[in-house]
């Protein structure tokens, strides 16, 4: 593996407010500020979102399924890599072994990503794609003169599942992501 890689970890989904049916997969780099958003389809957005939402799903998609066959037969995902930018299109390519052959496979970027997620592979980049694709989120100050917000009541775990449910329902899933964290955070600390 060459050492000039960025690790990338799914952080995750935007819904597309101007074309329907479209998400951003919202990827950051792992100890570092730098985003990278990748437009993915519908279909691809649902099987992140059941990843990451620890949603089993009563029928495996393609993703789980790939998983699983892999597993199967002793084949084992060693890393994604997304190595260029092109055209609109990310381009990736996914490692795997057999413990004595190491074989790369061109892939669909949202593919990629859905079968590490399953698989637990990591995620890599270039310095150079990480600048080009990237962005910093940026947080606007609070004016100086602004009253500090009140502590807001903490929800409770009930309250959060439900609120994740319509998230999921709503197909909101970059909120359901969120509302999962705190629920497994209230959970973990009670």
């Amino acid at each position: 593996m060459e050492t000039n890689r960025i690790r990338l970890k799914v952080l995750g989904l935007s819904t597309g407010e101007i074309t329907p049916g479209v998400y951003a997969l919202i990827l950051a780099e792992v100890n570092g500020p730098v985003r990278i958003p990748i437009v993915i389809a519908e279909a691809d957005a649902r099987s992140i979102a059941a990843r990451m939402e620890h949603i089993i799903l009563p029928r495996p998609r393609i993703h789980d399924l790939f998983a699983s066959f892999s597993h199967a037969f002793g084949i084992a995902m060693v890393e994604v890599f997304i190595y260029k930018f092109e055209d609109g299109v990310f381009h990736s390519e996914i490692t795997f072994t057999d413990g004595e052959r190491r074989v790369s496979f061109d892939s669909r970027t949202s593919d990629a990503i859905a079968i590490a997620m399953r698989t637990g592979a990591p995620i890599y980049t270039t310095p150079e794609l990480l600048h080009e694709c990237g962005f910093v989120m940026q947080e606007e100050p609070a004016p100086a003169d602004a009253p500090a917000p009140e502590a807001p009541a903490e929800p409770t775990l009930e309250e959060l599942e439900r609120l994740r449910d319509e998230a999921v329902a709503n197909e909101n899933y970059e909120e359901a992501s969120r509302l999962t964290e705190l629920i497994n955070q209230k959970k973990h600390n009670d």
